[in-house]
């Protein structure tokens, strides 16, 4: 096999071509984490600290576009970097992800407007676009389908460990003034350069992969297309809420994303192999069932996700902190399966029933979080955040590996982007739904709280109580009732349950906990069409080679059977 220059393998003795020994592949992997960590971290610490943020650049109104943004350039890079990667090696795609990464993080850290922070918040999403598929495809190169779940865990822990301590750094450094002459929000970003930094210099060193350049046009045509498919689309699922989903912003960002999809499969077409996203692929069936699935438990997972924060901070009064790290149960069910599935397949070589059991959890999980209540205890909704974390760790790997495991050695790269791109765009469309239906009926949920509340000796007692009314939260919150329908609550801002008599707070709570309800069941309803789906899944017994050793074997099949074609 021919190598790029600079990029010999560090093969150790008794080990043939595309083989590695375990330690080779953890000290690749730990760069591939620290990466990963850029990525998954930076959606959490964000978050927390996005109203400080907001509120310091005077733009709390249109603080969404600073996350939809970061949305739209890391969903449309993705298939970009997996093809970029087939064509010219992965090393300096992710070495490019990472550096671009790194400048949209300085430049969000020194932003003066809520504009330009949603700009910069684009450029950091240009390279997360390549941080996660990227690290995927790597493993696929390096380790083969049948011993890459052990590994490909690994990565899944780290959503677990920026789970937990997004929120946390993100609150602390947005509740800081000052750190070494600058706002203690602005670290939010900032807090990226040193450990982009480490990651870049053991990727550098550690990351030496062969790779045979592959002289094949760069499919731009594909990209532009696909970005004036995309972006609107996830333009609309982000801001259709506010927009109103008939208005003529929203269908005019239908029609364009209806016209750019159809222009992008027209000439993906013409592509042929050099397509961003070659169609040939979509004729085998495990890969296009196995992006349905994903995109049907991203659906699943995100929307029902959602809802998740809004209940322990809305109904059950949770700080963003404390809301952060309640979900550890989530992530340590995830972390738990996820290693312990990778085992399982190593020793077994089988991995169908993954997918059913951990879509039937979900969808168990999804189902139980619907029944939840303001009573309901911490315990209670950790053990399920638990259920709810073993299934995806079940499904979600399990199902890149499925797609590896069918596709050529010189696909892995845009296969691998086509798993992480139909989650991410599940994703957002089950965030958008879950939001849209929970905003959409908590009013009415609320107004019947209200009119249930109104009979009973607690409620009327408070309503009248002279020490209540002197309260101007109680007070002014009982003129907004609107005769006790609850229709004149201003939702934009929940802070006000804090501080109103618990009476008088509790039918709010359970308005928004049914409302929330309701999401979480639609959720559970969109798991079971893929708990069905999955069963139609074929299960191809998995490659005990990895992809660079399947590559070298088909180079080799090749140089024997052109003698005989000449």
């Amino acid at each position: 096999m021919s190598q790029s220059a600079g990029n010999a393998t560090p093969v150790a003795a008794g080990v043939g071509v595309g083989g590695f020994t375990h330690r080779q592949i953890i000290s690749v992997i730990s760069g591939l984490m620290l990466g990963m960590l850029l990525a998954a971290l930076d959606q959490t610490i964000v978050a927390s600290a996005m109203r400080t943020i907001a509120d310091q650049l005077h733009g709390q109104t249109i603080q969404a576009w600073a996350t939809t943004a970061y949305l739209i350039t890391s969903t449309i890079s993705t298939p970009l970097y997996g093809k970029l990667s087939d064509i010219v090696g992965r090393k300096p795609m992710y070495l490019t992800a990472i550096s671009i990464f790194l400048v949209g993080s300085v430049l969000s850290g020194i932003s003066t407007s809520m504009y330009e922070l949603a700009a910069f918040r684009a450029v950091q999403g240009l390279g997360a676009g390549g941080l996660m598929s990227l690290a995927f495809a790597i493993v696929g190169d390096m380790v083969s389908p049948r011993e890459r779940g052990k590994y490909q865990g690994y990565f899944l822990a780290v959503f677990g460990v920026s789970s937990v301590a997004g929120p946390v750094v993100g609150g602390f450094f947005a509740g800081l003034d000052n750190l070494l002459g600058f706002e203690g929000w602005r670290w939010v970003f900032l807090v990226n350069l040193p450990i982009g930094i480490i990651a870049l210099a053991v990727v550098s060193r550690v990351l030496n992969l062969p790779h045979t350049p592959v002289k094949q046009r760069v499919d731009y045509f594909g990209a532009l297309t696909l970005t004036i498919g995309v972006v609107p689309l996830l333009i609309v699922a982000e801001q259709g809420r506010e927009w109103g989903w008939g208005s003529t912003d929203s269908v005019l960002m239908y029609v364009i994303g209806g016209l750019g999809i159809a222009a992008f499969l027209f000439v993906e077409n013409k592509m042929g192999d050099a397509a961003l996203l070659p169609l040939r692929m979509f004729r085998n069936g495990v890969f296009s069932l196995a992006n349905v699935l994903n995109f049907i438990v991203g659906m699943g997972m995100f929307g029902g996700l959602a809802a998740l924060p809004l209940y322990l901070q809305i109904v059950k009064g949770q700080t963003p902190t404390s809301a952060g790290l309640l979900t550890l149960p989530l992530m340590a069910g995830i972390t738990i399966a996820s290693l312990g599935s990778g085992q399982v397949i190593a020793r077994t070589g089988r991995y169908k029933f993954m997918p059913i059991v951990g879509s039937a959890a979900m969808g168990v999980a999804l189902l139980l979080f619907g029944q939840m209540t303001p009573d309901t205890g911490l315990l209670v909704c950790c053990l399920i955040m638990g259920l709810m974390g073993f299934g995806l760790g079940l499904c979600m790997q399990t199902l890149v590996l499925a797609i590896q495991n069918v596709v050529a050695p010189r696909d892995m790269g845009v296969a691998t982007a086509s798993a992480t791109f139909f989650r991410s765009m599940g994703g957002t469309a089950g965030t958008a739904i879950s939001l849209s239906i929970l905003f959409g009926v908590v009013q009415d949920k609320i107004g019947t709280a209200f009119g249930n509340a109104a009979k009973t000796p607690e409620f009327q007692a408070a309503t009248h109580d002279p020490k209540v009314l002197a309260d101007p939260a109680n007070a002014g919150f009982l003129k907004s009732l609107n005769g006790g329908g609850g229709t004149g609550i201003d939702l934009e801002n929940t802070q006000f349950i804090e501080h109103l008599d618990a009476r008088l707070a509790r039918p709010v709570l359970e308005g928004f906990s049914q409302a929330i309800d309701l999401v979480f069941v639609v959720g559970s309803v969109v798991t079971a069409v893929a708990f069905v789906l999955v069963w139609f899944l074929k299960e191809v017994p998995l490659s005990s080679k990895s992809g660079m050793q399947r590559s070298a074997d088909e180079e080799a099949e090749e140089r024997t059977l052109m003698p005989v074609m000449e």
